[in-house]
Protein backbone atom coordinates (compact mmCIF):
# COMPACT_ATOMS: atom_id res chain seq x y z
CA UNK A 1 0.00 0.00 0.00
CA UNK A 2 2.98 2.32 0.54
CA UNK A 3 3.56 2.54 -3.22
CA UNK A 4 0.12 3.90 -4.00
CA UNK A 5 0.04 7.33 -5.67
CA UNK A 6 -1.12 9.94 -3.17
CA UNK A 7 -4.65 11.28 -3.45
CA UNK A 8 -4.60 14.37 -5.64
CA UNK A 9 -7.94 15.81 -4.49
CA UNK A 10 -10.04 14.36 -1.70
CA UNK A 11 -13.30 15.28 -3.43
CA UNK A 12 -12.48 13.64 -6.78
CA UNK A 13 -9.62 11.24 -6.01
CA UNK A 14 -10.03 10.16 -2.38
CA UNK A 15 -8.21 7.07 -1.16
CA UNK A 16 -8.95 5.69 2.30
CA UNK A 17 -5.63 3.80 2.11
CA UNK A 18 -3.65 7.05 1.77
CA UNK A 19 -1.31 7.50 4.80
CA UNK A 20 -2.78 10.95 5.47
CA UNK A 21 -6.26 9.42 5.77
CA UNK A 22 -4.94 6.59 7.93
CA UNK A 23 -3.11 8.88 10.36
CA UNK A 24 -5.74 11.59 10.82
CA UNK A 25 -8.92 11.44 8.72
CA UNK A 26 -10.92 14.01 10.68
CA UNK A 27 -9.65 17.20 8.98
CA UNK A 28 -10.23 15.53 5.60
CA UNK A 29 -13.83 14.78 6.49
CA UNK A 30 -14.35 18.34 7.77
CA UNK A 31 -13.03 19.68 4.48
CA UNK A 32 -15.31 17.42 2.46
CA UNK A 33 -18.44 18.37 4.42
CA UNK A 34 -17.83 22.00 3.52
CA UNK A 35 -16.66 21.63 -0.08
CA UNK A 36 -18.02 18.34 -1.44
CA UNK A 37 -20.15 16.38 1.03
CA UNK A 38 -20.33 13.36 -1.29
CA UNK A 39 -16.92 12.69 -2.78
CA UNK A 40 -16.12 10.28 -5.61
CA UNK A 41 -13.02 8.46 -6.79
CA UNK A 42 -12.17 6.35 -9.83
CA UNK A 43 -10.00 4.18 -7.60
CA UNK A 44 -11.45 0.83 -6.51
CA UNK A 45 -13.35 0.75 -9.84
CA UNK A 46 -15.41 3.69 -8.66
CA UNK A 47 -16.49 4.61 -5.12
CA UNK A 48 -18.41 7.36 -3.31
CA UNK A 49 -17.78 8.81 0.15
CA UNK A 50 -20.63 10.67 1.93
CA UNK A 51 -19.27 12.70 4.84
CA UNK A 52 -22.50 14.05 6.38
CA UNK A 53 -24.72 12.20 8.84
CA UNK A 54 -27.92 12.75 6.85
CA UNK A 55 -26.42 11.25 3.68
CA UNK A 56 -24.86 8.28 5.47
CA UNK A 57 -28.21 7.62 7.12
CA UNK A 58 -30.14 7.91 3.84
CA UNK A 59 -27.90 5.33 2.16
CA UNK A 60 -27.90 2.97 5.15
CA UNK A 61 -31.69 2.82 5.14
CA UNK A 62 -32.04 2.53 1.35
CA UNK A 63 -31.89 -1.19 0.57
CA UNK A 64 -33.52 -0.73 -2.84
CA UNK A 65 -30.63 1.17 -4.42
CA UNK A 66 -27.75 0.01 -2.23
CA UNK A 67 -26.85 -3.64 -1.65
CA UNK A 68 -24.89 -5.15 1.25
CA UNK A 69 -23.55 -8.06 -0.78
CA UNK A 70 -20.12 -6.37 -0.68
CA UNK A 71 -19.29 -4.75 2.65
CA UNK A 72 -15.64 -3.80 2.07
CA UNK A 73 -14.30 -1.50 -0.67
CA UNK A 74 -11.47 -3.42 -2.35
CA UNK A 75 -9.32 -3.15 -5.46
CA UNK A 76 -11.15 -6.11 -7.00
CA UNK A 77 -14.71 -7.41 -6.94
CA UNK A 78 -13.87 -11.03 -6.29
CA UNK A 79 -16.89 -13.07 -5.20
CA UNK A 80 -16.52 -14.11 -1.56
CA UNK A 81 -18.41 -16.67 0.51
CA UNK A 82 -21.48 -15.02 2.08
CA UNK A 83 -21.40 -14.05 5.75
CA UNK A 84 -25.07 -13.62 6.72
CA UNK A 85 -26.70 -11.47 7.88
CA UNK A 86 -24.16 -8.71 7.16
CA UNK A 87 -23.92 -9.60 3.45
CA UNK A 88 -27.65 -10.25 3.11
CA UNK A 89 -30.28 -7.96 1.57
CA UNK A 90 -34.04 -8.09 2.19
CA UNK A 91 -35.94 -10.34 2.37
CA UNK A 92 -33.19 -12.84 3.38
CA UNK A 93 -31.63 -10.43 5.88
CA UNK A 94 -34.34 -10.32 8.53
CA UNK A 95 -34.69 -14.05 9.32
CA UNK A 96 -30.89 -14.46 9.24
CA UNK A 97 -30.46 -11.65 11.75
CA UNK A 98 -33.29 -12.87 13.96
CA UNK A 99 -31.56 -16.23 14.25
CA UNK A 100 -28.59 -14.54 15.91
CA UNK A 101 -30.31 -11.95 18.11
CA UNK A 102 -31.22 -14.20 21.08
CA UNK A 103 -27.53 -14.95 21.65
CA UNK A 104 -26.68 -11.25 21.96
CA UNK A 105 -29.28 -9.86 24.34
CA UNK A 106 -27.99 -7.93 27.37
CA UNK A 107 -28.87 -10.89 29.58
CA UNK A 108 -26.93 -13.38 27.45
CA UNK A 109 -23.94 -11.07 27.13
CA UNK A 110 -23.96 -10.57 30.89
CA UNK A 111 -23.05 -14.23 31.27
CA UNK A 112 -19.73 -13.54 29.58
CA UNK A 113 -18.75 -10.56 31.73
CA UNK A 114 -16.98 -12.58 34.46
CA UNK A 115 -14.75 -14.28 31.89
CA UNK A 116 -14.08 -10.93 30.21
CA UNK A 117 -13.06 -9.42 33.55
CA UNK A 118 -10.79 -12.38 34.29
CA UNK A 119 -9.10 -11.98 30.90
CA UNK A 120 -8.49 -8.27 31.51
CA UNK A 121 -7.06 -8.86 34.97
CA UNK A 122 -4.83 -11.65 33.68
CA UNK A 123 -3.45 -9.37 30.95
CA UNK A 124 -2.92 -6.51 33.40
CA UNK A 125 -1.11 -8.82 35.80
CA UNK A 126 1.40 -9.54 33.02
CA UNK A 127 2.11 -5.81 32.84
CA UNK A 128 2.86 -5.59 36.56
CA UNK A 129 6.25 -4.04 37.21
CA UNK A 130 6.58 -2.72 33.65
CA UNK A 131 7.05 0.97 32.94
CA UNK A 132 6.37 0.60 29.21
CA UNK A 133 3.98 -1.52 27.16
CA UNK A 134 2.24 -1.73 23.82
CA UNK A 135 -1.35 -1.42 24.99
CA UNK A 136 -2.70 -2.42 21.57
CA UNK A 137 -0.76 -5.68 21.26
CA UNK A 138 -0.52 -6.62 24.93
CA UNK A 139 -4.03 -5.61 26.04
CA UNK A 140 -6.64 -4.32 23.56
CA UNK A 141 -6.05 -6.96 20.89
CA UNK A 142 -6.08 -9.82 23.36
CA UNK A 143 -9.45 -9.13 24.96
CA UNK A 144 -12.05 -9.55 22.19
CA UNK A 145 -10.17 -12.37 20.46
CA UNK A 146 -10.18 -14.41 23.65
CA UNK A 147 -13.77 -13.47 24.52
CA UNK A 148 -14.98 -14.57 21.08
CA UNK A 149 -13.01 -17.82 21.38
CA UNK A 150 -14.67 -18.38 24.77
CA UNK A 151 -18.13 -17.71 23.32
CA UNK A 152 -17.55 -19.97 20.30
CA UNK A 153 -16.16 -22.76 22.42
CA UNK A 154 -12.87 -22.93 20.53
CA UNK A 155 -9.37 -22.88 22.07
CA UNK A 156 -8.19 -19.43 23.15
CA UNK A 157 -4.81 -20.61 21.89
CA UNK A 158 -6.20 -20.10 18.37
CA UNK A 159 -6.24 -16.34 19.00
CA UNK A 160 -3.01 -15.76 17.06
CA UNK A 161 -4.53 -17.43 14.00
CA UNK A 162 -7.64 -15.25 14.32
CA UNK A 163 -5.52 -12.09 14.43
CA UNK A 164 -3.64 -13.21 11.31
CA UNK A 165 -6.87 -13.78 9.38
CA UNK A 166 -8.27 -10.42 10.45
CA UNK A 167 -5.19 -8.59 9.20
CA UNK A 168 -5.27 -10.51 5.93
CA UNK A 169 -9.00 -9.97 5.29
CA UNK A 170 -9.42 -6.36 6.45
CA UNK A 171 -6.03 -4.83 5.63
CA UNK A 172 -3.72 -6.75 3.30
CA UNK A 173 -6.62 -8.30 1.41
CA UNK A 174 -7.98 -4.92 0.31
CA UNK A 175 -5.29 -4.80 -2.36
CA UNK A 176 -3.91 -8.36 -2.44
CA UNK A 177 -6.61 -10.73 -3.67
CA UNK A 178 -4.42 -13.82 -3.28
CA UNK A 179 -3.95 -13.15 0.43
CA UNK A 180 -7.67 -12.47 0.84
CA UNK A 181 -8.77 -15.67 -0.87
CA UNK A 182 -6.27 -17.80 1.03
CA UNK A 183 -7.47 -16.38 4.35
CA UNK A 184 -11.10 -16.92 3.38
CA UNK A 185 -10.38 -20.53 2.46
CA UNK A 186 -8.55 -21.16 5.72
CA UNK A 187 -11.41 -19.68 7.77
CA UNK A 188 -14.02 -21.75 5.92
CA UNK A 189 -12.00 -24.93 6.55
CA UNK A 190 -11.40 -24.07 10.21
CA UNK A 191 -15.08 -23.54 11.00
CA UNK A 192 -16.20 -26.50 8.88
CA UNK A 193 -14.10 -28.68 11.14
CA UNK A 194 -15.50 -27.05 14.30
CA UNK A 195 -19.10 -27.41 13.12
CA UNK A 196 -18.58 -31.09 12.27
CA UNK A 197 -17.03 -31.68 15.71
CA UNK A 198 -19.91 -29.93 17.45
CA UNK A 199 -22.49 -31.92 15.54
CA UNK A 200 -20.77 -35.08 16.77
CA UNK A 201 -20.38 -33.74 20.32
CA UNK A 202 -23.03 -31.06 21.10
CA UNK A 203 -22.01 -28.17 23.33
CA UNK A 204 -23.56 -25.07 24.91
CA UNK A 205 -21.63 -22.45 22.98
CA UNK A 206 -22.29 -20.25 19.96
CA UNK A 207 -21.42 -23.00 17.51
CA UNK A 208 -23.87 -25.34 19.22
CA UNK A 209 -26.46 -22.56 19.35
CA UNK A 210 -26.23 -21.93 15.59
CA UNK A 211 -26.42 -25.63 14.78
CA UNK A 212 -29.73 -25.73 16.66
CA UNK A 213 -31.02 -22.38 15.37
CA UNK A 214 -33.91 -22.15 12.93
CA UNK A 215 -34.71 -19.71 10.13
CA UNK A 216 -38.38 -19.84 9.19
CA UNK A 217 -38.65 -23.22 10.98
CA UNK A 218 -35.75 -24.69 9.01
CA UNK A 219 -32.30 -25.57 10.39
CA UNK A 220 -29.37 -23.58 9.05
CA UNK A 221 -27.20 -25.22 6.42
CA UNK A 222 -23.56 -25.85 7.27
CA UNK A 223 -22.64 -23.12 4.76
CA UNK A 224 -24.92 -20.65 6.54
CA UNK A 225 -23.52 -21.55 9.96
CA UNK A 226 -19.98 -21.26 8.59
CA UNK A 227 -20.70 -17.79 7.21
CA UNK A 228 -22.18 -16.61 10.49
CA UNK A 229 -19.19 -17.91 12.44
CA UNK A 230 -16.76 -16.13 10.13
CA UNK A 231 -18.79 -12.96 10.57
CA UNK A 232 -18.77 -13.25 14.36
CA UNK A 233 -15.04 -13.79 14.41
CA UNK A 234 -14.12 -10.94 12.05
CA UNK A 235 -16.76 -8.42 13.13
CA UNK A 236 -16.54 -9.29 16.81
CA UNK A 237 -12.80 -8.92 17.18
CA UNK A 238 -11.18 -6.21 15.06
CA UNK A 239 -13.90 -3.65 15.69
CA UNK A 240 -13.77 -4.05 19.47
CA UNK A 241 -9.99 -4.18 19.86
CA UNK A 242 -9.81 -1.04 17.70
CA UNK A 243 -12.32 0.71 19.96
CA UNK A 244 -10.52 -0.32 23.15
CA UNK A 245 -7.20 0.87 21.73
CA UNK A 246 -8.64 4.20 20.60
CA UNK A 247 -10.15 4.78 24.04
CA UNK A 248 -6.78 4.16 25.72
CA UNK A 249 -5.08 6.40 23.12
CA UNK A 250 -7.47 9.22 24.04
CA UNK A 251 -7.14 8.74 27.80
CA UNK A 252 -3.35 8.59 27.54
CA UNK A 253 -3.38 12.15 26.21
CA UNK A 254 -6.31 13.65 28.11
CA UNK A 255 -5.45 13.67 31.80
CA UNK A 256 -8.68 15.46 32.86
CA UNK A 257 -10.85 12.77 31.27
CA UNK A 258 -8.63 9.98 32.57
CA UNK A 259 -8.60 11.26 36.14
CA UNK A 260 -12.29 12.07 36.16
CA UNK A 261 -13.17 8.55 35.03
CA UNK A 262 -10.91 7.05 37.67
CA UNK A 263 -12.52 9.32 40.27
CA UNK A 264 -16.14 8.95 39.04
CA UNK A 265 -16.64 5.37 37.79
CA UNK A 266 -20.37 6.08 37.45
CA UNK A 267 -19.51 8.09 34.33
CA UNK A 268 -18.13 5.05 32.53
CA UNK A 269 -21.38 4.35 30.67
CA UNK A 270 -21.67 7.80 29.11
CA UNK A 271 -17.91 7.97 28.56
CA UNK A 272 -17.97 4.73 26.56
CA UNK A 273 -20.77 6.09 24.37
CA UNK A 274 -18.89 9.32 23.76
CA UNK A 275 -15.63 7.57 22.97
CA UNK A 276 -17.53 5.31 20.57
CA UNK A 277 -18.95 8.38 18.89
CA UNK A 278 -15.64 10.18 18.63
CA UNK A 279 -13.54 7.17 17.62
CA UNK A 280 -16.07 4.87 15.95
CA UNK A 281 -13.95 2.16 14.37
CA UNK A 282 -16.19 0.80 11.60
CA UNK A 283 -16.75 1.98 8.04
CA UNK A 284 -18.92 -0.38 6.02
CA UNK A 285 -19.58 -0.46 2.29
CA UNK A 286 -22.55 -0.73 -0.02
CA UNK A 287 -22.75 -1.50 -3.72
CA UNK A 288 -24.95 0.72 -5.89
CA UNK A 289 -27.41 -1.58 -7.66
CA UNK A 290 -29.88 1.00 -9.04
CA UNK A 291 -29.20 4.59 -10.05
CA UNK A 292 -30.42 7.14 -7.54
CA UNK A 293 -29.75 10.69 -6.40
CA UNK A 294 -28.96 11.87 -2.87
CA UNK A 295 -28.16 15.49 -2.00
CA UNK A 296 -27.61 16.33 -5.67
CA UNK A 297 -25.18 13.46 -6.28
CA UNK A 298 -26.05 10.73 -8.78
CA UNK A 299 -24.99 7.28 -7.67
CA UNK A 300 -24.15 5.02 -10.60
CA UNK A 301 -24.80 1.24 -10.51
CA UNK A 302 -21.70 -0.89 -10.09
CA UNK A 303 -19.85 1.70 -8.01
CA UNK A 304 -19.23 1.22 -4.30
CA UNK A 305 -20.03 3.48 -1.35
CA UNK A 306 -17.69 3.88 1.59
CA UNK A 307 -20.34 4.25 4.29
CA UNK A 308 -18.46 6.00 7.06
CA UNK A 309 -20.24 5.89 10.40
CA UNK A 310 -17.16 7.56 11.96
CA UNK A 311 -17.57 10.55 9.62
CA UNK A 312 -21.29 10.73 10.41
CA UNK A 313 -20.43 10.84 14.12
CA UNK A 314 -18.22 13.90 13.58
CA UNK A 315 -20.89 15.92 11.75
CA UNK A 316 -21.33 19.24 13.62
CA UNK A 317 -24.84 19.59 12.19
CA UNK A 318 -25.88 16.68 14.43
CA UNK A 319 -23.38 16.72 17.32
CA UNK A 320 -22.45 20.06 18.94
CA UNK A 321 -18.67 20.35 19.38
CA UNK A 322 -18.41 17.24 17.25
CA UNK A 323 -14.61 17.14 17.31
CA UNK A 324 -14.45 17.48 21.10
CA UNK A 325 -14.79 14.49 23.42
CA UNK A 326 -17.33 15.25 26.18
CA UNK A 327 -17.42 12.20 28.42
CA UNK A 328 -20.70 13.25 30.06
CA UNK A 329 -22.42 14.24 26.79
CA UNK A 330 -26.15 14.02 27.49
CA UNK A 331 -27.62 13.60 23.99
CA UNK A 332 -25.60 11.08 22.02
CA UNK A 333 -27.47 9.16 19.32
CA UNK A 334 -24.25 8.17 17.61
CA UNK A 335 -23.94 5.77 14.68
CA UNK A 336 -20.91 3.80 15.86
CA UNK A 337 -22.86 0.56 15.56
CA UNK A 338 -24.32 1.46 12.20
CA UNK A 339 -27.71 2.61 10.97
CA UNK A 340 -30.57 0.81 9.29
CA UNK A 341 -31.26 -2.91 9.09
CA UNK A 342 -27.60 -3.84 9.51
CA UNK A 343 -27.12 -2.12 12.86
CA UNK A 344 -24.60 -4.25 14.74
CA UNK A 345 -26.09 -7.18 16.64
CA UNK A 346 -22.96 -7.27 18.80
CA UNK A 347 -23.41 -3.81 20.30
CA UNK A 348 -24.17 -5.20 23.78
CA UNK A 349 -21.05 -7.35 23.63
CA UNK A 350 -18.83 -4.48 22.46
CA UNK A 351 -20.16 -2.13 25.14
CA UNK A 352 -19.57 -4.73 27.85
CA UNK A 353 -16.01 -5.41 26.70
CA UNK A 354 -15.21 -1.68 26.48
CA UNK A 355 -16.65 -0.93 29.90
CA UNK A 356 -14.84 -3.83 31.56
CA UNK A 357 -11.55 -3.23 29.72
CA UNK A 358 -11.41 0.47 30.63
CA UNK A 359 -12.60 -0.02 34.22
CA UNK A 360 -9.98 -2.70 34.89
CA UNK A 361 -7.21 -0.73 33.17
CA UNK A 362 -7.91 2.45 35.16
CA UNK A 363 -8.07 0.47 38.41
CA UNK A 364 -4.58 -0.89 37.69
CA UNK A 365 -3.04 2.09 35.87
CA UNK A 366 -4.83 5.33 36.74
CA UNK A 367 -1.83 7.28 35.43
CA UNK A 368 -0.32 6.58 32.00
CA UNK A 369 0.63 8.43 28.86
CA UNK A 370 1.93 8.03 25.33
CA UNK A 371 5.54 6.96 25.00
CA UNK A 372 7.24 9.87 23.18
CA UNK A 373 10.04 7.56 22.01
CA UNK A 374 7.78 5.26 19.98
CA UNK A 375 5.14 6.08 17.35
CA UNK A 376 1.50 5.05 17.40
CA UNK A 377 0.64 2.95 14.34
CA UNK A 378 -2.92 2.99 13.00
CA UNK A 379 -4.64 0.27 11.01
CA UNK A 380 -5.15 0.67 7.27
CA UNK A 381 -8.56 0.06 5.72
CA UNK A 382 -12.15 0.29 6.86
CA UNK A 383 -11.71 -0.53 10.57
CA UNK A 384 -9.69 2.16 12.32
CA UNK A 385 -7.77 1.70 15.55
CA UNK A 386 -4.19 1.67 16.87
CA UNK A 387 -2.21 -1.43 15.95
CA UNK A 388 0.73 -0.25 18.04
CA UNK A 389 0.06 1.89 21.11
CA UNK A 390 3.26 2.43 23.12
CA UNK A 391 2.48 3.73 26.61
CA UNK A 392 4.42 4.80 29.67
CA UNK A 393 2.96 3.28 32.83
CA UNK A 394 2.94 4.47 36.42
CA UNK A 395 2.19 1.91 39.11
Amino acid sequence: MSNRPPAADWSTDFDHLDPRWTEDPYPIWDELRQSCPIAHTDRFMGAYFPSRYEDVRAIAYDTEHFSSRRVVVRETRQKLPPAPPITSDPPEHRPAKQALLPAFTPQMIGRHEPRTRDICRELLARLGGKTRCDAAVEYAQEIPVRVIAHMLGVPEADAAQFRKWITEVLEIGITDIAVLMRAQGEMVAYFAEKVAARRAHPGEDLIGYLINARVEDRPLSDEHVNGMLRLLMIAGIDTTWSAIGSCLWHLAQQAPDRRRLAREPGLMGSAVEELLRAYAPVTMAREVVKETEISGCTFKPGHMVLLSFPAANRDPAVFPDADRVVIDRAQNRHAAFGLGIHRCIGSNLARMELRVALTEWLARFPEFGLDPQAPVKWSVGTVRGPRQLPLLLQA
